[in-house]
Parts: structure tokens; C-alpha cells; sequence
């Protein structure tokens, strides 16, 4: 578990690096992908499903995300994009091309639909820690209030 939390760290950073993620807090887009990678490994342990385990994980990546880009004076994104990277289930898409070509399209049906659930998690988790640190901000509503003299 240790050394797939290094690998993750490394990975994390790595695609940091790619996305031109200041040097100063690479690091921390890499604690954040491992703490991730940690709740998503962890959680079916103790019968959690992978999709809620997903969702999970991306909810605390983007919570932790926002609450460091605040801290750090940075955008979100500088923490977010790189803390869900090693959530996104590419080997699970590949699988179920695979499946297809190879004519199981029953195996490729069922892989299909886990990983459109695994990125629908990834972006309700995303999108649940954006409304919470959104509220209170004002909006449409807000903008477009008459206003009385």
C-alpha cells in the first residue's frame, strides 16, 4: 500500500508537472492525487462500492483542493485537475474496448456502464465541493436583483 502511494505521489506530480503547475506547490497537487488514491483504495475494503469509493475520493480531492488553493493564493484548478488524476478510469475504458473488439459485448456493456459511473462520481464529486464553497458568494439571483431607491 505504501509503495502505491509513492507511485501515485510521483504520477500526481508527474502530470503536474505536464499541466505547468508552479514549482512551489506541485508537491502538494501530489499529496492530494495520494490522499485520493488512499480513500479510493481503501474504502471497498470495508464494502463500500468502487463508484461511491470514487465519489468520495473526488469529493475530498476537491475539498481539499479548494481549501489549499485559498490558503495558497492559487486557482483551483492548480490542485484539482492534477488530485483527480489518479481517479480517472482509463485501464476500466480501455477493458471495455477491448471487450467490444474482441466481441463480448455483454462484458463490454457492463464495463461501459462502471466507467461512465466512475466519471459521472468523479464530477459529482467535483461539482458537490464547488456548490459548498460557492455558497453564500452571490449568483444569478443576486446579479440581476432589482434593486429599490
Amino acid at each position: 500500500m505504501v509503495i502505491e502511494l509513492i507511485f501515485c505521489f510521483m504520477a500526481t506530480v508527474a502530470f503536474g508537472v505536464i499541466f505547468n503547475v508552479p514549482k512551489r506547490v506541485v508537491w502538494i497537487g501530489g499529496v492530494i492525487g495520494a490522499l485520493a488514491w488512499f480513500i479510493y483504495s481503501t474504502l471497498p475494503e470495508f464494502g463500500v462500492t468502487v463508484v461511491f469509493a470514487t465519489a468520495v475520493a473526488s469529493l475530498v480531492s476537491a475539498t481539499s483542493s479548494h481549501l489549499l488553493a485559498r490558503k495558497y493564493r492559487v486557482p483551483v484548478t492548480i490542485f484539482s485537475i492534477p488530485g483527480i488524476i489518479p481517479l480517472v478510469p482509463g485501464s476500466r475504458a480501455y477493458f471495455t474496448m477491448l471487450a467490444f473488439v474482441d466481441g463480448d459485448y455483454i462484458l463490454g456493456l457492463q464495463l461501459g456502464i462502471e466507467t461512465m459511473l466512475q466519471a459521472g462520481a468523479i464530477a459529482a464529486g467535483l461539482v458537490f465541493a464547488l456548490s459548498i464553497f460557492s455558497i453564500g458568494k452571490g449568483g444569478i439571483g443576486q446579479r440581476y436583483e432589482t434593486r429599490s431607491s
